[in-house]
């Protein structure tokens, strides 16, 4: 047996019965099972156990909805190299990249060994973003255009290299991860639950609720609790809230940048009620505090139940004149239409993920692929899907979601009675010693995946997390080609990526 196979709702595993087997038979059976779409792998890591290195795989299978694990062991310094899963499937270049930079881990075959991130714990501390091996093209026509290595000096760091011919990029490469913040390393330093739940909120700021639920429902999974359908519904509200805010937001810096006014500014008013909404249920626009393990602070009470139907129902009502607005203007569709295109076939091979892979017709949806919370059981999904993986079809993924997060909210609060969940939140659960527990959410940007495994004592050991933009990044940059790098602003904006998603 290769794998153990569990789903989204299960509870945490115990090490013992993850199987470790021999990394040729691992090899041979994703060589040929990562040939097939339905499968995707959601984490790929290492970490040291004892006297040996133990890889651990987390593979997902669509159709079925199970999540399947695998794991094999080398010796810490065993000096064989690795047959390269990247030459084969070029989505699990950021997990091999990472786990080479590590621990030293060489991968034969692998075609883009470069720094994934630049780690003070990795075994080439002496790397830098001065050093970053960018790539080269010779030509007397061409030329190189740099932006960053603070990109627009307000943002994050990340140092985008364009090679231009005249104005049409040939090539861009993207370097981020350089002012690495250790965020995984601090989950394991310390024990304090609270302390966790903050991480977990900052790891990608305009996310804070996407990866507080995904580490509520980690540790929750750990501690063998459920939740009650009350706590269920007020965090699908909050994730809901959260895609209305981001993708509202979003439509408005795409408005800016090709110079439509009425659209920015009507975004940028709806964008603020949403987020007020926010913190009118529970203090922070973003929604930090408001989601904990096994409880809450913040009942969504009938008042404030109230509060949150009368503004969603307008919001959405004005969006959709924004959305109406957007398609039937010549000047905005001769700007967003056939430009940024990722070809199907290139997001499926680099494994893009969430509204970006929707877009160009790749069905990524943790909603409806394995489902959490009331997807699956009380709320029916159907994802939306779009097939020109241009700017314009981004745009309109994200017209059509916060239409549909919109709705989805207006249905879970006729659910709601009373005065909400009335459960507070428990910060000393014990644990369960020597396992594994993964859980996967659908952010705005796409697929989450957070992972703790823990020592015998049942104290957090490693932690890893996954955000979106680990795959998309590589989609940016495929988007550009052949485009004029003055289109660049609105291809950049068309995905929204997370600089300090990717630096964990």
């Amino acid at each position: 047996m290769i794998y153990h196979t569990i789903n989204n709702r299960s509870q945490a595993v115990a090490l013992a019965d993850i199987p470790q087997v021999e990394y040729a038979a691992l090899y041979a059976d994703l060589q040929e099972r990562l040939a097939d779409e339905r499968y995707h792998v959601a984490h790929y890591f290492a970490r040291a156990e004892g006297g040996v290195l133990r890889f651990y795989l987390i593979l997902l299978d669509d159709v079925e909805h199970t999540i399947m694990l695998s794991s094999f062991a080398m010796e810490y310094y065993d000096d064989v190299a690795l047959p390269s899963l990247t030459a084969l499937h070029p989505a699990l270049h950021p997990f091999e990249r990472e786990i080479a930079e590590l621990y030293g881990v060489r991968f034969g075959s692998m075609p883009w060994l470069k720094p994934l991130r630049f780690s003070s714990e990795g075994v080439k501390r002496g790397t830098t973003i001065d050093s970053y091996p960018f790539y080269t093209i010779e030509g007397d026509s061409l030329h190189e255009v740099n932006v960053g290595p603070i990109h627009a000096g307000i943002i994050e760091p990340g140092a985008f290299r364009f090679i231009c011919n005249g104005e049409h990029v040939l090539h861009l490469e993207i370097a981020l991860g350089y002012q690495h913040r250790g965020v995984e390393r601090e989950f394991a330093a310390t024990t304090n639950r609270l302390r966790q739940t903050l991480l977990a909120e900052s790891i990608a700021g305009d996310s804070a609720v996407s990866h507080a639920v995904a580490y509520a429902m980690t540790v929750e999974k750990l501690a063998g609790v459920g939740v009650s359908e009350a706590l269920s519904v007020e965090r699908q509200i909050a994730l809901e809230l959260e895609r209305m805010a981001m993708h509202i937001a979003d439509t408005g810096a795409l408005c800016m940048d090709v110079g439509y006014q009425l659209g920015q500014v009507a975004c940028e008013a709806l964008r603020t009620m949403t987020i007020n909404t926010t913190q009118a249920w529970c203090g922070n626009r973003f929604g930090k505090g408001l989601i904990r393990a096994a409880g809450s602070h913040f009942p969504l009470t009938e008042a404030k139940r109230a509060m949150v139907r009368r503004n969603v129902s307008e919001i959405a009502h004005r969006y959709n004149e924004v959305r109406e607005d957007i398609k039937s203007s010549p000047t905005l569709l001769a700007r967003f239409e056939q430009c940024g295109v990722v070809p199907r076939a290139e997001m499926a091979k680099i494994g893009g993920v969430g509204m970006a892979a929707r877009a160009s017709g790749v069905h990524r949806d943790i909603r409806s692929s394995h489902p959490y919370l009331l997807f699956g059981e009380e709320l029916a999904h159907e994802s939306i899907v779009k097939r020109q993986g241009d700017v314009m079809a981004r745009l309109m993924m994200r017209c059509r979601e916060v239409l549909q997060s919109a709705d989805y909210i207006l249905q879970l609060l006729e659910r709601c009675s009373g005065e909400g969940s009335q459960s507070l939140p428990d910060y000393d659960m014990p644990l369960a010693a020597d396992s594994l527990a993964v859980s996967l959410v659908e952010g705005w940007r796409g697929e989450t995946c957070h992972v703790a495994l823990t020592d015998a004592e049942g104290n957090i050991a490693t932690y890893k997390v996954k955000d979106a933009s680990l795959h998309n990044w590589l989609a940016l940059a495929l988007a550009v080609r052949g485009e004029g790098i003055s289109d660049f602003p609105i291809c950049n904006k068309s995905f929204n990526l997370s600089y300090c998603g990717h630096d964990l």
